[in-house]
């Protein structure tokens, strides 16, 4: 006795992604008022999302979200870089400094 599989005429996907994409609203918000299991309206997201990344040309000018967001990972990639040297400096002094110990003992 297997299980009838529902099927889903492309509108519904699309105004179903909509309430997602355009609406702002959680996937799980969505899933939940139109009866859809929340990995199934997921999937219909991500490829739609997919779909728009593909659309748009690589060298097409940054929107304003987009352009604060990279500012932001900049900015933040720059913190991370530098704590990483920092972080490298240390290991570099914890090398000699044990060293220095080892020749000691010896």
């Amino acid at each position: 006795m297997g299980s009838t599989r529902r099927r889903f005429t492309d509108e519904y996907k699309a105004e179903a992604v909509g309430f997602v994409i355009e609406g702002n609203r959680s996937i799980a918000e969505v899933a939940r008022n139109i009866g859809v299991h929340e990995m199934t309206l997921g999937k219909w997201v991500k490829k739609e999302r997919d779909a728009r990344a593909a659309a748009v040309p690589a060298d097409a000018p940054l929107i304003e979200s987009e352009r604060s967001e990279l500012i932001r990972l900049r900015a933040e990639l720059k913190d991370r870089d530098a704590e990483n040297a920092e972080l490298r400096m240390q290991v570099e002094f914890a090398k000699k400094v044990a060293t220095w110990f080892a020749k000691e003992k010896q």
